[in-house]
């Protein structure tokens, strides 16, 4: 017992240590993991510089282990990447103990990068099954874009897994923005560690190219998928095998080798772009690139006076702006290739061609005329849309700019800011402003406000500049202007409130629904004895035919939309107009009585000769009388759908949706009351007011779609001065301080309240020729 019972102390210790680490590594998320991993290989890397192999081999022997935590999930994604990581730890392990410092570092690269790629595919799998939870813990192992002067990290991989969990995003649009995001991050990443090497290469670093190599290899395998959907598999194998000759030319240090694979790497990544921008994204860099580039000459003719440079500072922004439109080329060159191959590597070539004048200290008139070029070829070259105002790349600009008068904030040089905030001024007149004055004219008033005198007991720009106050007040004055210039973003963005699009919906699927109902309540009231009842259901199938063929037309017209989405803020446009043309059409109708008398009388007249005073009901007679129902329900259905279709379009399916729900009880409650307990409800008082009601959404539509012709370019922008419109009633009433808003919904009123006069008149006219003829008659007899 004495042997016993130490051994079965030592067991359970065994056991509860073991239970421990088990505990211990499955508390640590995949992200501190994959860091334990990395250390452990630089670790083993230095230990290897210091000539100690041993502690090198212990090293890379911890950061196997620590993979085994990572390994099973990652298999479960993909094994074969699971298997290459373990192989590239086995080779880390050999390295280490033959102390290659070259391959170690090399296979480092690849394994933090592999690593990044099994975490991917783990996200991914985990969104396609709905696992929010997995998909946010692994998430955390990722790299992220760097902050620049024209770009700053998103959070769209983030916001979408938060969203899903919250049940606000859809499976499919947290995965596509996933996607988007991680793939345009490595693709932004393997180009830095692209130009790492090569600046590696440059000075001789032959371990950090070594390393750079693998990172690139890595980045490019996480790619992969991507680059083969868009060039195929037989580029992707080339690819492939110019990275391996890559990385064996870092090992062999061979700088020809190494040369002529990143000249083939270059040319196989040319206009590849993994993740492609959107329509919207693709018109922001566009915006980005014309503005960018027009700055850049300048800048550079205030900093050169014959031939020397004058002002250091004006020469850095020169080709900071320089670098900031190659970098929006460079994110549109795929797409621009595809266009025009020629055009657009003539214009990448002018991009380089600029850079090299400016270091050159080319004559500033030199440089115009290569930007000058570069500006024909661009308005050649990218789409119409692409080209129009933008204001998200007017922010982008702007934002930059002020960066620029940050810095030179900070090293004292007032002059250099104040030349930096006459510019953002400049800009933003030449861009957003008159929009937003139009839209949001206390913004606007904000915005300017801040760059000159100040808003609110926030000093502005030029005051403080012009004071040379202290560095920490320029800053806040700047973090004010960003603030207001970020609400400006907003609110240009910005569509309808959605209430006031479920109640739009709501009153027009009210009213159509009440005159469906009032025209069946017609119709079948008039069929009274009991010979004529048996009409009754041909008329009530028709009615119901018409709603399935009005469900029938909405899934048509919404199909219609999808398809013609590529159009964008210009399809709103086109489906407004003619929303509002039905409108029209509605209100006019409405306010004349010949639609109550002669449009009802038409449909009783038809019933009439359907009926024909026959006893029998005919086949013939039976067609009728459903094509009868039919027509006089459809009628008002496809007009519903037609005008909701304008308001999907603006705010979404689902708050439209929402309306039609809220406006289809409505009429539910309605029918429900007229022809279950068959109570006479005051329908024409009910008809008054909805049409008034419809008249207010009338013109609401005239404003929104007013605003949203000048958004796209279809209609000037003429601010009403001194006309300060609230921006809630802008959101809700279409109400906008321009001349063209105002004016055309002023014109809609007109129309709407002068067809109701005119149809008054028209009816007086006719009962008092009534009265003569009546009179004239009399007297006659």
């Amino acid at each position: 017992m004495s042997f016993r019972r130490p051994s079965l102390y030592l067991l359970c210790g065994l056991l509860l240590l073991g239970c421990a680490g088990i505990i211990s590594a499955q508390e640590q998320s995949p992200r501190a993991l994959a860091e334990n991993v990395r250390q452990a290989l630089f670790d083993a890397q230095g230990a290897l510089l210091s000539g100690d192999t041993q502690t090198a081999a212990d090293a890379a022997a911890e950061a196997q282990s620590d993979f085994e935590s990572l390994r099973p999930i990652i298999a479960d994604a993909d094994a074969a990447l699971a298997d290459q990581l373990a192989d590239y730890l086995n080779t880390a392990q050999t390295a280490a103990s033959e102390g290659n410092v070259l391959a170690l570092a090399n296979i480092r690269g690849h394994i933090w990068s592999g690593l990044l790629h099994g975490s991917a595919l783990v996200v991914f799998d985990a969104l396609e099954a709905g696992d929010a939870a997995t998909a946010e813990s692994w998430l955390t192992l990722r790299d992220y874009r760097p902050s620049t002067r024209f770009s700053r990290p998103g959070a769209d991989a983030t916001l979408a897994v938060s969203g899903l969990r919250a049940g606000e995003t859809a499976r499919e649009d947290a995965l596509a923005a996933v996607t988007a995001d991680l793939y345009d991050t490595y693709q932004t990443q393997l180009n830095m560690a692209l130009n790492d090497a090569d600046a590696a290469s440059a000075r001789q670093f032959t371990m950090r190219r070594a390393e750079e190599t693998g990172l690139a290899a890595g980045y490019f395998n996480l790619l992969a998928a991507a680059y083969a959907e868009q060039r195929g598999t037989e580029s992707h194998d080339e690819a492939v095998s110019a990275f391996e000759a890559l990385g064996n030319a870092a090992l062999a240090n061979d700088d020809a080798a190494y040369n002529a694979a990143r000249a083939e790497i270059d040319r196989m990544l040319t206009g590849f772009r993994a993740a492609p921008l959107s329509d919207d994204e693709a018109a922001r860099r566009a915006g980005q690139l014309l503005r960018f580039i027009a700055l850049v000459p300048i800048e550079y003719e205030r900093g050169v006076r014959n031939g020397e440079v004058v002002n250091d500072i004006e020469i850095q922004e020169a080709l900071t702006f320089r670098e900031g439109a190659a970098a929006a080329f460079s994110d549109l060159q795929g797409a621009l290739l595809s266009i025009d191959a020629e055009t657009t590597t003539r214009v990448g070539e002018a991009l380089t061609q600029v850079e090299e004048q400016i270091r050159e200290v080319a004559e500033p008139a030199d440089l115009q005329a290569t930007v000058a070029a570069i500006q024909s070829d661009l308005t050649a070259l990218l789409p119409a849309e692409w080209q129009e105002s933008n204001a998200a790349s007017d922010v982008d600009v702007i934002y930059s700019v002020l960066d620029t008068l940050e810095g030179a904030a900070r090293q004292g040089e007032y002059a250099a800011a104040e030349s930096s905030r006459l510019e953002a001024y400049a800009l933003l007149e030449m861009g957003m402003e008159q929009r937003l004055r139009g839209f949001a004219p206390e913004l606007a008033a904000r915005v300017e406000s801040l760059f000159w005198q100040g808003y609110e007991g926030q000093d502005g720009l030029a005051t403080l500049l012009g004071t040379h106050a202290p560095v920490d007040q320029v800053l806040a004055g700047i973090g004010a202007l960003r603030a207001a210039l970020a609400d400006s973003q907003e609110v240009l963005g910005a569509g309808s409130a959605p209430g006031a699009i479920i109640g739009n919906a709501a009153i027009i699927v009210f009213r159509e629904g009440l005159e469906a109902v009032l025209i069946l309540a017609s119709l079948l009231a008039s069929l009274r004895t009991i010979e004529e009842r048996k009409f009754r259901r041909p008329i009530i199938m028709g009615a119901a035919l018409a709603l399935v063929a009005t469900l029938i037309t909405w899934v048509i017209a919404h199909s219609l939309l999808q398809i013609m989405l590529p159009l964008g803020e210009k399809l709103e446009v086109i489906v407004s107009l003619i929303a509002i043309g039905v409108l029209l059409l509605i209100t006019n109708w409405f306010f004349h009585k010949v639609y109550w008398t002669g449009w009802m009388a038409n449909f009783h007249q038809r019933k009439k000769r359907l009926i024909g005073g026959i006893a029998v009901i005919t086949i013939s007679q039976s067609l009728g009388l459903i094509t009868l129902g039919f027509t006089s329900i459809y009628r008002e259905g496809f007009e519903t759908v037609l005008f909701l279709q304008s308001l999907v379009l603006d705010a979404g399916l689902w708050t439209v949706i929402q309306g039609v729900l809220l406006g289809s009880v409505g009429v539910a409650i309605v029918g429900f009351i007229t022809f279950s307990l068959q109570v006479r409800l005051p329908y024409k008082k009910m008809l008054i007011v909805t049409g008034v009601m419809i008249g207010v959404v009338l013109v609401t539509m005239v404003g929104h779609t007013t605003q949203a012709m000048q958004s796209v370019g279809w209609m000037p922008v003429t601010p009403i001065p001194g006309l300060q419109i609230p921006y809630w009633m802008g959101q809700w009433f279409g109400l906008y301080s321009t001349v063209q808003g105002i004016g055309l919904q002023v014109f809609a009123a007109a129309f709407v309240i002068g067809s109701y006069f005119l149809a008054e008149r028209q009816q007086k006219v006719k009962r008092v020729n009534a009265r003569k003829m009546a009179t004239t008659a009399s007297q006659k007899a």
